[in-house]
């Protein structure tokens, strides 16, 4: 196995062609198929489904399964070119979930990427049960997620604790400081599950026998469908304030009040050797913008009648 076949396998991945593949690596295609069934016949399995008359190529279940493999490899490589050439380079892959990478790590990402001592960071975006399941499998080094399960080799740590608002249009005819579910039309709902407890929570009161009319699960498609006057949201503070920036509306707390919603971060019991400094020093970066920043609550910007 070495670098070019590795590198053509994972633009094969990229571009679902063996035409692109070789456009984008200034190859003829016959080299591309040789390095692939080369790779193939030192695995010793199949890793791409070849199909006559169709442009473009599928993963056997065994190629799927072998991506983040060579995703890994690739990294060591580059790593141990930086070590010939006298560079300590550090390598970093982070887990997170949509609204977390977008409201609350996203000018932590700048941070890391323009200090002195920087990181390079590979940013993943999945469900929270998903991250698990990555970092039990050394796909990712650190994630963050909303739920806090169990698995044996995961460590898992509570770092953010945010209470819940109601978000209204600016406009709203219910300006109220403290508002209880009940007074609210659930069919103008734009809903949001933010983790298991909240979930439990919104069942019992306000969508007890019904789905919600609109339910989205990310931060982009989230901030678009607030552009009409006509929705709200119960949504935590980090959410809020990227709101707030968008546009003007009507924060209010909720009588009723949800549970808060915690933001875990999970590290292996065993972490690779490779990215153990990556870790600590991120870790170490994390907690001081965690400590310079203010997630709980949001009294400060209610807005009063």
């Amino acid at each position: 196995m070495n670098f070019t076949e590795i590198e053509t396998f994972l633009m094969i991945v990229q571009t679902k062609s063996i035409t692109k593949t070789a456009e984008n690596l200034f190859l003829s295609q016959p080299t591309v198929s040789h390095r692939l069934k080369s790779l193939e016949n030192e695995l010793n399995m199949e890793l791409v489904i070849r199909k006559k008359g169709f442009k473009s190529v599928e993963l056997t279940i065994k190629g799927e399964e072998f991506i983040p493999i060579a995703e890994r490899w690739m990294y060591l490589w580059k790593e141990t070119k930086m070590l010939q050439h006298g560079k300590e380079k550090l390598f970093l892959s982070v887990g997170c979930t949509d609204t977390l990478s977008t409201t609350v790590f996203a000018p932590f990402y700048s941070k890391i990427v323009n200090d002195e001592e920087p990181i390079d960071l590979r940013i993943k975006t999945h469900q929270s049960y998903e991250l698990y399941g990555l970092l039990e499998n050394h796909e990712i080094d650190i994630g963050f997620v909303y739920h806090h399960l169990y698995f044996k080799n995961i460590i898992s740590e509570p770092i953010i604790t945010e209470k819940m608002y109601l978000i209204q249009a600016i406009n709203t005819p219910l300006k109220k400081r403290e508002i209880h579910t009940d007074e609210l039309n659930e069919d103008k709902e734009l809903f949001f599950s933010w983790e298991t407890n909240y979930q439990i929570w919104h069942d019992r009161w306000i969508n007890t026998i019904k789905r919600p009319k609109i339910q989205v699960d990310t931060f982009a498609l989230l901030s678009c469908l607030l552009k009409n006057d006509q929705l709200w949201l119960i949504a935590p503070v980090s959410i809020v304030k990227e709101i707030m920036k968008m546009k003007p509306v009507y924060i209010s707390k909720i009588a009723n009040q949800p549970p808060d919603r915690i933001c875990y971060k999970i590290t292996h019991k065993f972490p690779s050797s490779s990215t153990q400094k990556a870790v600590t020093l991120f870790e170490e970066k994390l907690k001081f913008y965690l400590n310079q920043s203010e997630w709980g609550e949001l009294e400060e910007f209610i807005f009063n009648d």
